[in-house]
This record gives C-alpha cells, sequence and structure tokens, in this order.
C-alpha cells in the first residue's frame, strides 16, 4: 500500500504534536515524582475521563472485536460488556475510596490496609508482579496489534513496527511524565474517535459491501447481528452472558476493569482534584468505552466477513503475513488497506494514537509501582525526588523494551485476552470485600494471587487444560473452565482467610477512620473501639454504599440501554431502538435523583 503525501502530512504532523506536549511539559513533570506519576492531584475529571477512554482504545482493542464478531457474532462482546458492571461499582462506590485514601499507587494499599511482613510482601511482589510481568504482557499484546497493522498496512517488518512506534511513545513518556501521558491522551482520543468512525463510514459504503442494508442483509452477516446470544443455544448463552454477568464481572481481574478499582484507573482517581473529580472521571469513561465506542469497529468487523470471509482469503490478499500472525483479527487492518488516500492517513494517525495512548499509560503506570513499591520502598527509602524521577525515566525505557521482545512472539489479540482474564480468575471478590469486611487479610490476597496463577498457567500451557475441558474428550464442559477456577481459588483464599489471623487492631482501626467504609462488615471493629472508647467513626457520614449499588444498577440500565439502542439505530430498526432510546432515559432521570443522594452522603 502506497501513502501519498497528504497520509505522511497527517502522520508527521501528529507525531510532532506528541513530542512537543512531552518536550512542554517535561520540566514540570521532573520537579517531584508525585508530578511525574500523579501530576500533582489536582486534574478535573473530563480530562481523567478523557484519558481513560484513549487508553482503553489500544491497537489491538479493534483487533480484538473484530476476532470477537468473527468467530462469535457482535454477541461475543458480552465477554468484555459484563465489565460495566464491575465499572459502575468503581464509580458509586470505590471512587471515592480511592481518593480518599491519598496513596500514591493502588498497590500502597496493601501497606495501608493490612500490616506486618505479608503485607509487605505482597506490596513488592504485586509491585514486580504487576509492574513488570504484567504490564508486559499487556503491553506486548498491544505492540503485536501494531505489528500486524504495520505488516499489513505499510508491509514493514515486525522489528521496524515496533522500533518506529515505539520510540515516539517512550519519548513523551519518559519526558513529560503522567501530565504528558494525559495532555496527549486528549488529542489522541479525538484523533481516534474520529478516524474509527470515518474508516467505519467509508468501509460500510464500498461497492463490494454495498452499504448498510446489504451488509446487514448479507449471508456471511446475517447470523453475526444479534446483539444478545441466541438462547436457544445452551453454550452460548452459558459463555457468552450468564457466566460474564453472573460470575466474571466480581470475580476476575482484569487490567482496566479490576473489582473495586485498581491499576491505571486507580492511578487517574488518585490524581484527581477531589472525591467528586474521581467519581466523574470513572462515569464518564464508562458511557465512552461501552456505549459509543464499539460500534464503529463492530462495523467493520462485519464488512470484513463479506470481503474477507475467512483466512484463506486474508492470506491470498496479504501472502507477506507468516502463518505465526495469521488470525481473524488481522480483518480490521485488512480492511483499512481499502481507505482512500487523506482518510488512510488520518485512520493510521488514530491508530498510532490508540497504540501510543495505551502504551505511554501502562509505561508511567507500571514504572510507578516500581518506583514507589519497590525502590523507594525496599531498596532506597531516602531517595531523593530527583533520583525517583531518573528511576522512573529509566524503567519506562527498560518496560518499552521487555514488551517489544515479548511481542515478536506472540499470535493474536484474543489469545492474550483469555489468558488474562483466567489469570485474574477468582480474586476479584477479595479486592471488592477488602474494604468493607475487617477480615480479610493480607494472606487472603496472598492465597487468591498463586493459586488462581498456578491454575490458569497449567490448564493453559499443559494436557491438563485439554483433559478436564477440551472440547471433545475433556471430562467437564468446555464453558466450565473459568468457573472452576473461579470456584477452586474462592474456597482457598476463604479458607485461608478464617485459618489465619485477623490484622492487627490499630491497623483495621487507622484504615476505618481514615476511609470510613461503614457497613455490618466493620460492627466488629467499631463496637471493640467503642468499648474501649476509642472513637473512629465519623457521626456525620453515613454509609452510602447501599445509594451507590443503587446508582449503580439504573447506571447500567442506562449505558446498557443507549448501547442496544445505538446498535438497533445503526441496523435501521428504529421502533425497537426508539423504545430502548426512552428506557434508557428514564434510567438516566433516575440515576440522576439517586446521584444527589449519593453526593450529599459521599461529599
Amino acid at each position: 500500500m502506497e501513502l501519498l503525501g497528504v497520509d505522511w502530512a497527517i502522520i508527521i504532523s501528529f507525531f510532532s504534536i506528541s513530542l512537543f506536549i512531552g518536550i512542554w511539559v517535561s520540566k514540570k513533570a521532573g520537579s517531584s515524582s508525585s508530578e511525574f506519576f500523579l501530576s500533582g492531584r489536582n486534574m478535573p475529571w473530563w480530562l481523567l475521563g478523557v484519558s481513560m477512554v484513549a487508553t482503553t482504545f489500544s491497537t489491538d482493542t479493534p483487533n480484538l472485536v473484530t476476532d470477537i464478531v468473527r468467530n462469535n457474532g457482535v454477541s461475543g462482546n458480552w465477554v468484555w460488556w459484563a465489565f460495566l458492571v464491575t465499572g459502575l461499582l468503581t464509580v458509586f462506590v470505590y471512587a471515592k475510596l480511592w481518593r480518599k485514601s491519598n496513596v500514591k499507587t493502588d498497590i500502597e494499599f496493601y501497606e495501608f490496609r493490612y500490616g506486618g511482613k505479608p503485607a509487605g510482601f505482597l506490596r513488592k511482589f504485586r509491585a514486580l508482579y504487576l509492574g513488570i510481568l504484567f504490564n508486559v504482557i499487556t503491553m506486548s499484546s498491544v505492540t503485536l496489534a501494531a505489528i500486524k497493522i504495520g505488516g499489513i498496512m505499510l508491509g514493514l517488518e515486525p522489528w521496524q513496527t515496533v522500533i518506529s512506534a515505539g520510540l515516539v511513545t517512550v519519548a513523551f513518556s519518559t519526558l513529560g511524565g503522567f501530565r504528558g501521558v494525559l495532555y496527549t491522551d486528549l488529542l489522541l482520543f479525538v484523533v481516534a474517535m474520529v478516524g474509527s468512525i470515518g474508516a467505519a463510514y467509508y468501509l460500510v459504503n464500498l461497492p463490494e459491501v454495498g452499504g448498510m442494508t446489504a451488509l446487514l442483509n448479507h449471508e456471511n452477516v446475517s447470523d453475526k447481528l444479534s446483539i444478545l446470544p441466541d438462547f436457544s443455544n445452551t453454550e452460548a448463552v452459558i459463555t457468552l452472558m450468564i457466566i460474564p454477568l453472573a460470575v466474571q464481572w466480581w470475580s476476575s481481574w482484569y487490567p482496566g476493569a479490576e473489582p473495586g478499582g485498581g491499576g491505571y484507573i486507580a492511578q487517574r482517581m488518585l490524581a484527581s482534584k477531589d472525591e467528586n473529580h474521581a467519581i466523574g472521571a470513572t462515569f464518564f469513561f464508562n458511557i465512552m468505552h461501552y456505549a459509543l465506542r464499539p460500534w464503529p469497529w463492530i462495523l467493520v468487523a462485519l464488512a470484513s466477513l463479506v470481503i474477507f470471509p475467512d483466512l484463506a482469503s486474508i492470506k491470498a490478499a496479504f501472502p507477506n503475513i507468516t502463518d505465526d500472525k495469521l488470525g481473524h483479527d488481522l480483518a480490521y487492518s485488512a480492511m483499512l488497506v481499502k481507505l482512500p488516500p487523506g482518510l488512510i492517513g488520518l485512520v493510521l494517525a488514530s491508530l498510532i494514537a490508540a497504540y501510543m495512548s495505551t502504551i505511554s499509560t501502562q509505561l508511567n503506570w507500571g514504572s510507578s509501582y516500581l518506583v514507589y513499591d519497590f525502590y523507594q520502598n525496599q531498596i532506597n527509602p531516602q531517595a531523593s525526588e530527583k533520583r525517583l524521577v531518573a528511576v522512573g525515566r529509566i524503567s519506562t525505557i527498560g518496560l518499552m523494551i521487555l514488551s517489544a521482545v515479548l511481542a515478536l512472539l506472540l499470535q493474536n489479540a484474543l489469545q492474550i485476552f483469555d489468558i488474562l482474564l483466567t489469570f485474574g480468575a477468582g480474586t476479584g471478590l477479595i479486592f471488592i470485600l477488602r474494604w468493607f469486611w475487617w477480615r480479610i487479610n493480607a494472606w487472603s490476597e496472598i492465597s487468591a494471587m498463586f493459586v488462581s496463577g498456578i491454575l490458569s498457567i497449567l490448564l493453559k500451557t499443559t494436557p491438563l487444560g485439554d483433559y478436564f475441558f477440551g472440547a471433545e474428550i475433556g471430562l467437564l464442559p468446555a464453558w466450565s473452565e473459568y468457573l472452576f477456577v473461579v470456584a477452586f481459588t474462592s474456597v482457598v483464599w476463604i479458607s485461608v482467610t478464617y485459618l489465619t489471623p485477623a490484622e492487627d487492631k490499630a491497623v483495621l482501626r487507622s484504615f476505618y477512620k481514615k476511609i470510613q467504609p461503614g457497613g455490618p462488615g466493620w460492627k466488629k471493629v467499631v463496637d471493640e473501639a467503642a468499648s474501649e472508647k476509642i472513637t473512629i467513626t465519623d457521626a456525620t457520614k453515613g454509609w452510602s454504599v447501599p445509594s451507590g449499588i443503587t446508582a449503580m444498577l439504573l447506571g447500567c440500565g442506562m449505558i446498557y440501554g443507549a448501547m442496544f439502542a445505538t446498535g438497533y439505530w445503526i441496523y435501521g430498526q428504529y421502533t425497537r431502538a426508539g423504545i430502548i432510546t426512552f428506557i434508557s432515559l428514564v434510567f438516566a432521570v433516575l440515576l440522576i435523583r439517586t446521584w444527589k443522594k449519593v453526593r450529599v452522603q459521599v461529599l
């Protein structure tokens, strides 16, 4: 594919502006570690919300959605749509708690909530586990998508894509810190959204596709359109909807959708001006992430089924793609080749933007773990702010190199998504309950983390997976694998919780006094403190969780309604779309009323 001058002008301008932002804020970013990783904790909700949206729109996201749609239809997206419940629980229950904690990272939370050597070990281990291993795996998945896009659209070798895509990203991330990431994300978000919408509109109207009506009636597409799974197919319903909505959202840890909040979502909440801005940022993110953004990718995926109905057709069109990189996720990139000059440059810039926003966030977030939770906490507690910033910049470069190397060894995005999803299975409930149940301790988290990780590795990389859950030879149904990991992990950590000593009274009381979580799960601690004439409760603070959960359910109704309505408007099913739009608006009105109650209690 040949890029014209206008395409290169768009791409070069985009790179130049991104680098300028990094250089522009570099002096302020380097003034302290708090500036480098949290932008001084004074960021507004809208900028943080946009940054969350930009971060979760990575180069592998449209590839993942395309892979899902081509294999399982539109309804296959429920494997990640279900995480909306997790997201809104974070919005209305946990956002205020994180901001109130005032920790520098969500890993620091461990020595705030727990005490003793187990808490110290947990903080160190999670810092390395999430900051390096998990983070590198996530970034490598994003880089893999960039490799495939570069191979198809520009004919680049994998190493050429890795070097060219990584250099600019690591440059402005290293220079600008978190403030640079946020400002650049604003630009990246606009470019990425315009590019994805423009691409979807053009590709659906290609002569080979024939427009929206022809697309929806095409034999390769018509059975892929349902937003809900086929309820006559029991296995599909269980796999695509029941497990995600009933179990997955609360049981699994996944970057960007952690039960109780965490990772780069927590980083943005901690960087907000106050609790209100933390809540506003996460709510805006969830609206954009689930209700609106998926549909341009879905439309391109559906159109790809007309032009590239199978892997053989993709291979025939792009013979330079090696077999180890050939998968249905390639169809998105393959479709983009058909874009005209100007638009192809914009779309390439949007994909570069998607890559840069995700990688820059992962680099800054992962580096914050290594700096605060490992280097400063374990190696050099007396390190100066200048030294902490320097270590942050060095670790940023190191993480980029590691992820690039791993990306060259991977095959497809869905493969990584499945591994990561299973890896955290069964741990999510701890992240939800640790704020509201005093009995959970450091050993609860340690046991859950190791059991879930070991089980996942065994099932995904050894014959045990096929023996127990193989499609044809397995002792148990394939869909039960995730439930098995969740159940086994949960039994282990709950048992460990009761078999190990509770956290020290002083630790529990200190946590309660600062956070004021409330609820029956802390009654024992509150009553014991009261009996000793020690005040740890604030009488002015009511328990906001019931109102928060009500707001969560109403928010789910509103956003799922908006998501369904958007799809039906696109499908031309106007009566159904109108009814669901009205229902979504009703949920929105009820949410506003409930939000006022939550706001009074929380803020």
